[in-house]
């Protein structure tokens, strides 16, 4: 609502609402400027003023953004990245001789670089940026400074922990320098597209990059010359630390909110097609499995390998959630939309089943053998996921006025502050617990 207060001030003002305007669009903000107007018309109906600038914009679309991707400055910015990994990534060099410090602390080495790149690109969010990028530097020191003190029997289940947290705790840190602490549900639910869409392209480079590497050693091999293991590990590393900003260089346009880049064509229409191709395969092998859990039942009781992979399975499972949800309706056809709404509930379902199953098996386990660090760690996204799961199903049952997506992108972005409670919970106050 970043227009907002302004909008009303000038809602009887024709020429300033003009500038407002205009100066929202020179910012590369028009998406925010008219979403804000709208929901202040929809407040005021009655104003003439608003009203004469609702009909404007019902026929009037969205310019197409020209974009103009800064390569110099990311490759500039990855070089920076690959570097500090390549420095701490000596196999020798191990925290509390039990985990690679390269294993622990790449996510915020990688993660800081690119907050000042989205800044600098996108010249707003200074504030966001320093916020996040001192959080971040706040909780990695945290963590080199606490685990120290965690009994022996937890350490390294902590440290383990970690790997996983601090990264989500990066993309969290990356979400608050882009969107801020106040943001529409839509800005949200179109960042976590974006997010997943980073991802998958980051994959894509580590990919080409593992195979280029391969053709390379395998050229050197041919020649009998095996390159020093500190040349090698700068390859290694030095290219490690260039996918991060890479990928988001290629997909974000910093210079637009998230709701306002392209959706429509490359990578994403291939991302949203793909997932939702895979929404009917889940549901067979959800099925699938439920159907054989009573012939097996009592085995996640025993096994925690289990239950690890079903707290996989659950992020899984809303990731591609969040990637089979339409951003908006206009593209899809009534028909694909009814039977794409119906496979969300029915993969809802199946998963809150499962999820509950496994929850009950996790309690079972902590009442017969007592709490530990990873039971607790488990418990907290097992409740966090079952609830959003309940909460997705509760707004496609209930009679509401907004769309089906809208409701959907509302839960997906609401969960966002779950995530982020818990995991400064998992990694502050976790391990005072288990000291």
């Amino acid at each position: 609502m970043k227009y907002a207060t302004k909008i009303q001030e000038a809602a009887n003002d024709p020429e300033q609402l003009e500038v407002l305007y205009q100066s929202s669009s020179q910012a590369n903000e028009e998406v925010e400027f008219r979403a804000d107007l709208q929901d202040i018309f929809d407040k005021t109906p009655d104003n003439i003023l608003l009203s004469a600038w609702h009909a404007r914009f019902t026929h009037l679309p969205l310019p197409k953004p020209k974009r103009s991707t800064h390569w110099g400055i990311a490759v500039v910015l990855g070089v920076i990245t690959g570097l500090i990994l390549w420095a701490i990534s000596d196999s020798q060099w191990l925290f509390l001789d039990k985990i690679p410090y390269f294993l622990l602390l790449w996510a915020p080495i990688a993660t800081i670089p690119t907050l000042i790149y989205l800044a600098v690109i996108s010249k707003r969010n200074y504030l966001y940026t320093a916020l996040s990028c001192a959080g971040l530097i706040i909780a990695s020191a945290y963590v080199l400074l606490l685990a120290p003190g965690i009994s022996e029997f937890y350490n390294r289940d902590y440290l383990f922990l970690m790997i996983i947290t601090l990264p989500l705790l990066c993309w969290i840190g990356i979400g608050i320098s882009v969107l801020g602490f106040k943001s529409s549900d839509k800005n949200r639910f179109a960042f976590l597209i974006k997010s997943i869409e980073v991802v998958i392209t980051a994959g894509i480079y580590l990919i080409f990059g593992i195979a280029l590497g391969a053709i390379t050693l395998g050229m050197f091999s041919a020649l009998n010359v095996t390159p020093p293991e500190i040349i090698m590990r700068l390859l290694v590393f030095g290219g490690f630390g260039l996918i991060p900003i890479m990928a988001v260089a290629t997909i974000y346009d910093p210079q637009l909110s998230p709701e306002a880049q392209d959706f429509n064509q490359g990578l994403s229409k291939f991302i949203f097609t793909l997932v939702r191709l895979l929404l009917p395969l889940t549901i067979l092998v959800l099925v699938t499995y439920i159907f054989v859990i009573p012939f097996n039942f009592i085995a996640p009781y025993q096994n925690r390998n289990l239950l690890i992979v079903y707290n996989v399975m659950q992020f899984a499972i809303i990731g591609l959630l969040i990637g089979a949800t339409p951003l908006n309706l206009d593209d899809l056809s009534i028909k694909l939309q009814t039977w794409l709404r119906r496979g969300i509930i029915t993969v809802s379902i199946l998963a809150l089943v499962i999820s509950i199953y496994a929850l009950s098996a996790v309690i079972y386990r902590t009442v017969l053998d007592g709490i530990t660090l990873n039971r607790t760690t488990i418990i907290g996204w097992n409740i966090i996921n079952i609830v959003l799961l309940f909460a997705l199903l509760l707004t496609q049952f209930r009679k509401n006025l907004s769309p089906w997506n809208e409701r959907l992108q509302k839960v997906f972005s609401k969960a966002t502050t779950a995530y982020l409670v818990w995991s400064i919970f998992l990694i502050v106050v976790l391990p005072l617990i288990f000291m």
